[in-house]
């Protein structure tokens, strides 16, 4: 299998920016899911899902069970979550957001689709 390009959204980083003062191991803990989604880029219930509904082609998966070294003890319910889009003829996934469930309910639907067309 050919390696995967990964890419960010501007806003994106912003996200990251903001929960880096929260999560100090945070870009540690993306590099770890970058590794797992290189071996596995779609979907993988019950950890992953595709988000449907959104009226666009690109196939949007969200990441729910996140482990985030900062949270200790929380293992994989840290509560974190990431959405980025799989193009998988281009190998490529996109990073488009990331929250806390605590601070956020959803995924920003707008965004996606603004982004995702």
């Amino acid at each position: 299998m050919s390696r995967i390009t990964f890419e960010e959204l501007r806003e994106f980083d912003t996200d990251v920016k903001k929960l880096l003062k929260k999560y100090r191991s945070l870009e540690e803990d993306l590099e770890v899911i970058c590794k797992v989604l290189n071996d596995e880029p779609d979907e993988n219930p019950p950890f992953s899902f595709r988000i449907s509904g959104l009226g666009i082609n690109t196939c949007i998966i969200k990441i729910k069970k996140i482990a985030c070294k900062s949270l200790k003890g929380r293992g994989i319910n840290s509560g974190l979550r990431l959405v980025y889009a799989y193009f998988e003829n281009e190998n490529r996934i996109v990073f488009a957001e990331l929250y806390h469930k605590n601070e956020k309910g959803n995924e920003d639907r707008e965004r996606l689709k603004r982004n995702f067309k």
